[in-house]
């Protein structure tokens, strides 16, 4: 990383990947759009809109076990509920210090009908109050999720970069 950071201030991804390769076996890269949410975030009028709490975390163990499962971890969360299943549910995927990145995930049978947009923003709002920085992020060819953070007015801020 050296030898790229004295080269010059712009990112170079081809010569990033090519010094990676040098050193480590690359199986996947994954970049996208990174976006934080506005300082204040309007609430919700999804009446369906339920906060995942440890009184009601069962919800989550048969159709959400990782979720459940790393449920500390995960808060806050909150789900879209119809017909006795999560439509759509957002929760932390990451957390820093200062901020916490969404997780965002609509059944298919649900999509379209405003209800990722509803749980992510339901989701910043919780994580603001905590006084802690919403964060949102997707890949570059996920359309619907990219709609979902233009719907939220999100400020795009930079890209995410991930190798593995």
């Amino acid at each position: 990383m050296e030898k790229i950071s004295q080269k010059s201030t712009s990112i170079d991804l081809a010569e990033i990947i090519k010094v990676f390769q040098q050193v480590y076996k690359l199986n996947q890269l994954w970049t996208g759009p990174a976006y934080v949410f506005p300082d204040k975030i309007n609430k919700s009028s999804y009446s369906q809109i339920v906060q995942i709490t440890h009184k009601n975390k069962d919800v989550l163990k048969s159709q959400f076990p990782y979720t459940f499962e790393d449920f500390e971890y995960k808060q806050p969360c909150f789900v879209i509920l119809e017909d006795n299943n999560i439509a759509s549910i957002c929760c932390s995927a990451r957390k820093s210090a200062q901020a916490d990145e969404a997780s965002l995930f609509t059944k298919e049978a649900y999509r379209g009908k405003g209800y990722g947009v509803a749980v992510t923003n339901a989701w910043a709002r919780e994580v603001q109050r905590q006084g802690r920085i919403p964060l949102y992020s997707t890949s570059w060819d996920n359309l619907a999720s990219q709609s979902v953070a233009a719907r939220l007015n999100l400020y795009l801020y930079g890209t995410d970069f991930h190798i593995s």
